[in-house]
């Protein structure tokens, strides 16, 4: 066989090689939607790396991704599995072994990362991933045989026609349309169960109920968000590549530690306890200056504090940490669930059952602490310790072990860069400071004189305000700035600090240009 044959056999066998990873992927999604016992492995995976990676690593792709950082790894963990499909199969173009070693290792890599998975059977993860494999093995052996017109030896023999270009492209689509149908089917059945639950429950109604917003809190500004962000739209960073589904008739949470008396409560059991509700502004601390990791919500849920009186809580106790079922954990002073901040194990959101990407069934939600010390999503675990004697999940990975949230503002209206028509013109934006509450607002353009907004009464002191400013834009362009000052009298300061270890700092500033617009 001449050089360029074999380089092309070699093509032939890799495209081959990746239509096998394909399937592999595809029906490891759908055993996963077949049954409960099995977790997805590419999502076990995909939480194992989330684990493992530096934390400078996470940092960036909170920054750069946002909330979109699951959906890039998830794709990038399926191109290097693509990748390394293509290399395994040209290494096979002689020998099926190099193939048949790499699924194997995949395997057991998979049937590891799904058995670090709450409520996993580690004989069915084993027996559908090697089903999964042995499908992946049978594609490449099947597609490389068909195209190439005869046995897989064959194609080392014989140059690639026409022909078989043709019926590999065919082959390829195929696959991929048969990976697409078994991933989305197992997905949907994985969110047709957790829907199913959901739609099955009805929140209890509350002791406390809380007023809706009215125009006095509201401003309904175009381009400023609701006072109150809606639960399909509200911010979403956590740990977890794919939401869990959790059975609430299963789900229980432990209230352990130094207690007097640990404590099992079931969700039916949490739901029958008088509930009331807050509104609450949530903040990720990797949120940068002026950008969208942070919302309000009216939250529904039991007092944590009644909870840990329930159990009694030790002399010493300094933290509470709060244990997810994906693994995550948090811990933060146990004074913020004590005081009068009114700090929830919330089981609601903007008066519906907890959407499960925000939770389901229980989250902690404790006002002024950024999330990753304190916003348990999944909650299973609660245990009262010392100061000293455990570190949350981020806190080893370089961020601050306490964390409160900083007083900030931001403009959202306009937005950076755009162009916007000259002449009168109504800034606007929000701004919090959850327990301190926010005293005022001002707007500086153009390096002149700060101008004090007006802002929305607020709805809780641990709830954002909005803010406008009716303003004169000249033709040209403009650089506006926005500061925040809260109840402690503190008024931001204008350095940007990053958000690494402990929250960012800093004035947002923007610049627009203002055109005529002719008559």
């Amino acid at each position: 066989m001449t050089t360029e044959q074999n380089l092309r056999a070699k093509r032939f066998s890799g495209w081959a090689g990746v239509a096998g990873v394909f399937i592999a992927m595809g029906a490891t999604e759908l055993f996963a939607g077949m049954t409960d016992d099995v977790p997805s492995a590419i999502s076990a995976i995909g939480t194992y790396v989330i684990d493992i990676s530096p934390a400078w690593l996470k940092t960036f792709a909170i920054s750069a991704f946002g909330t979109a950082d699951k959906a890039v790894l998830a794709i990038g963990i399926f191109l290097v599995a693509v990748i390394i499909g293509w290399f395994l199969g040209k290494a096979s173009v002689a020998t099926p072994w190099p193939i048949i070693a790499g699924f194997a290792i995949a395997g057991i890599v998979g049937v590891a990362a799904q058995l670090t998975q709450p409520n996993v059977s580690g004989l069915l993860a084993a027996i559908s991933t090697t089903v999964a494999m042995g499908l992946g093995i049978s594609t490449w052996f099947g597609i490389k045989t068909w195209a190439g017109g005869g046995t897989s030896r064959d194609i080392t023999d014989n140059d690639v026609t026409d022909m078989s270009r043709r019926r590999l492209i065919v082959g390829l689509a195929g696959v991929a349309i048969v990976t697409a149908v078994a991933i989305n089917i197992g997905r949907g059945k994985i969110r047709g169960r957790a829907d199913a639950q959901l739609a099955a429950l009805i929140l209890p109604e509350p002791v406390e109920i809380q007023l809706d917003p009215t125009a006095a809190n509201d401003f309904d500004l175009a381009g400023v968000p609701p006072i109150v962000v809606g639960s399909a739209t509200f911010y979403r960073i956590d740990t977890a590549l794919v939401v869990p589904t959790i059975d609430p008739e299963e789900w229980t949470l432990t209230i352990k530690g130094m207690v007097d008396e640990e404590i099992v409560l079931t969700y039916d059991q949490i739901a029958s306890m008088p509930l009331v509700e807050r509104y609450v502004t949530l903040a990720c601390v990797s949120n940068e200056v002026g950008d969208n990791l942070v919302g309000n919500a009216l939250w529904t849920g039991v007092f944590l504090r009644d909870l840990l009186d329930m159990a009694g809580v030790q002399d010493g106790a300094q933290q509470v940490v709060g244990r997810s079922i994906d693994g995550f954990t948090v811990g933060f002073p146990i004074d913020a669930a004590l005081d009068d901040r009114d700090a929830l194990v919330a089981i609601g959101m903007n008066r519906e059952v907890l959407p499960a990407n925000h939770g389901f069934p229980a989250r902690l939600v404790v006002p002024g602490l950024y999330g990753y010390v304190s916003a348990t999503k999944w909650l299973t675990e609660i245990e009262l310790t010392t100061w000293d004697s455990f570190d949350g999940y981020w806190i080893p990975r370089g961020w601050s072990k306490e964390a409160p949230i900083k007083t900030q503002s931001r403009i959202d209206r306009p937005r950076n860069r755009a162009k916007v028509e000259a002449g009168s013109y109504t800034l606007g934006g929000v701004a919090w400071a959850p327990t301190k509450g926010v005293e005022r607002v001002e707007v500086q353009i153009n390096g002149g004189p700060w101008a004090l907004a007006e802002i929305t009464d607020p709805l809780s002191e641990n709830a954002w305000v909005q803010w406008k400013l009716d303003s004169e834009l000249p033709a040209g362009k403009h650089v506006i700035s926005v500061r925040a000052t809260d109840g402690t009298g503190f008024t931001q300061t204008e350095p940007n600090v990053s958000p690494r270890p402990d929250g960012a700092e800093g004035w947002h500033t923007i610049e627009v240009t203002a055109e005529e617009v002719e008559q």
